[in-house]
C-alpha cells in the first residue's frame, strides 16, 4: 500500500513539474492563431516522413537490442522485442526512465531470460546514447560555436543551475559522508546477507552489461548505434520543411535545435514534456525564429511524435499477450504431437 502510494506520488510530482513548464512555456500563447497554422500553414507530408523515420529509428533499436541479447545465449523473437521497445517508450511517458524496466520485463515475460541480465544491456544502451549525444554536441560546439554562446548569454540560468549542482556544498559533503561511512563499516557489510544477495545481483547485471564483449555482428551494433541516432536528427528535421518559418534553416541550424531538444529530454518529466519544447524553442531563437513560431513548431513537433508513441505502445499492450498466446499454444500442440509419435514409434 506505502509502495503504491509513493510510486503515485512520484508520478503526479513528474506530471504536475511537466505541465507547470508546459503552462510556463505557452501560457500568453494566442490559441486562435496556434490553431490557424496548425489548420492552413502545415505542410503535413513532411510529418508524415518524419513519423515514418522515427518508425524505422524504433526499428533500428530493436535490431540493436536483440543483437545485444544474443550473447546471453538467448535469441527473442523479433516482434516481441519490437513490441517491447514500443511499451517501454509508452511507459516512460506515464513515468520518466520506467520504460527501460517495463520493456526488460516485456522480454523477461514472454522469452524467459532473466530481467537484471537485460537490465544490464539496457544500461549499456543508454551509455552508447548519452555518447553519441555527447558526440554531436561536441560537432555543434565546434560548427556553431557561436549559437551556442548567445544560448548561454540569453539563459544564464542554466549554466548558474548547473554550476550550483556541481560545486553544492551538500552534495560533496554527502558524498564524503557516505564514503566515511562505507570504509568504516566495509568488514561488516561485506559480510552480510544482504551484500551477498546485491552481489549475486550485480553478477547478472555485469553479464548482461558485458554482452557487447560477445556481440557476434559487431559491425551491424556499430552501425545501429549511429543510424537511430541519424534517423532521430532526420526525423527532427524534417518538421523544419513542414513550417515557412523554419525551411531555410539549413542542416547545422537543425542539428543544434536537435541537440538543445535532446538534452531537454532528459528532465525528469515524462516524454520531455515542457523542458524540451523550451530547448527546442530557445534553440530557434539562436538563429532568428520569433519565440511564437518556435512554440507552434515545438508543439507539432512532440505532439505528433507522442501520439505516434501512445498508439504503437497500445498496440503493443494489445498484441503481446495475444502474440504470445498463439505461440505458446503452437508449442504446446508440437510437443504433444512429438510425444505422440514417440509412443506410436
Amino acid at each position: 500500500m506505502k509502495h503504491n502510494l509513493l510510486k503515485t506520488l512520484k508520478f503526479l510530482s513528474f506530471f504536475i513539474l511537466g505541465i507547470f513548464i508546459f503552462w510556463m512555456v505557452y501560457k500568453d500563447q494566442d490559441i486562435t492563431r496556434i490553431k490557424s497554422i496548425l489548420a492552413n500553414d502545415v505542410n503535413y507530408y513532411w510529418i508524415v516522413i518524419s513519423l515514418l523515420l522515427g518508425l524505422l529509428s524504433h526499428i533500428s533499436r530493436t535490431i540493436r537490442w536483440s543483437l545485444m541479447i544474443e550473447p546471453l545465449d538467448h535469441k527473442p523473437r523479433m516482434l516481441n522485442t519490437f513490441l517491447a521497445v514500443m511499451v517501454g517508450y509508452l511507459m516512460n511517458l506515464a513515468l520518466p526512465r520506467m520504460g527501460e524496466i517495463s520493456r526488460c520485463g516485456v522480454i523477461a515475460r514472454y522469452e524467459k531470460i532473466p530481467f537484471t541480465k537485460l537490465v544490464g544491456t539496457v544500461v549499456l544502451e543508454r551509455l552508447i546514447d548519452v555518447m553519441m549525444l555527447l558526440i554531436l554536441l561536441l560537432v555543434v560546439v565546434i560548427t556553431q560555436f557561436g549559437q551556442v554562446l548567445e544560448f548561454l548569454k540569453n539563459n544564464p540560468e542554466v549554466n548558474q543551475k548547473l554550476q550550483k549542482v556541481i560545486y553544492s556544498p551538500v552534495l560533496i559533503g554527502g558524498l564524503i559522508l557516505v564514503a566515511l561511512i562505507v570504509w568504516f563499516s566495509r568488514h561488516k557489510i561485506r559480510e552480510s546477507s544482504l551484500t551477498k544477495k546485491v552481489m549475486g545481483f550485480v553478477a547478472q547485471f555485469v553479464e548482461g552489461f558485458r554482452s557487447i564483449r560477445d556481440i557476434r555482428n559487431k559491425g551491424s551494433f556499430a552501425f545501429h548505434s549511429v543510424f537511430i541516432w541519424v534517423l532521430y536528427y532526420l526525423m527532427f528535421y524534417c518538421v523544419f520543411f513542414a513550417f515557412g518559418f523554419t525551411s531555410h534553416l539549413g542542416p547545422l541550424a537543425g542539428l543544434t535545435v536537435f541537440v538543445l531538444g535532446s538534452f531537454g529530454m532528459v528532465a525528469p518529466v515524462q516524454g520531455g514534456i515542457g523542458a524540451w519544447h523550451f530547448m527546442v524553442i530557445e534553440g530557434l531563437a539562436l538563429y532568428g525564429i520569433d519565440r511564437a513560431d518556435g512554440k507552434v513548431f515545438a508543439l507539432l513537433a512532440h505532439g505528433s511524435t507522442t501520439i505516434m508513441l501512445i498508439v504503437l505502445g497500445l498496440i503493443g499492450l494489445l498484441v503481446l499477450p495475444f502474440v504470445n498466446e498463439r505461440e505458446e499454444e503452437e508449442s504446446g500442440k508440437r510437443k504433444r504431437e512429438t510425444g505422440k509419435w514417440k509412443m506410436e514409434k
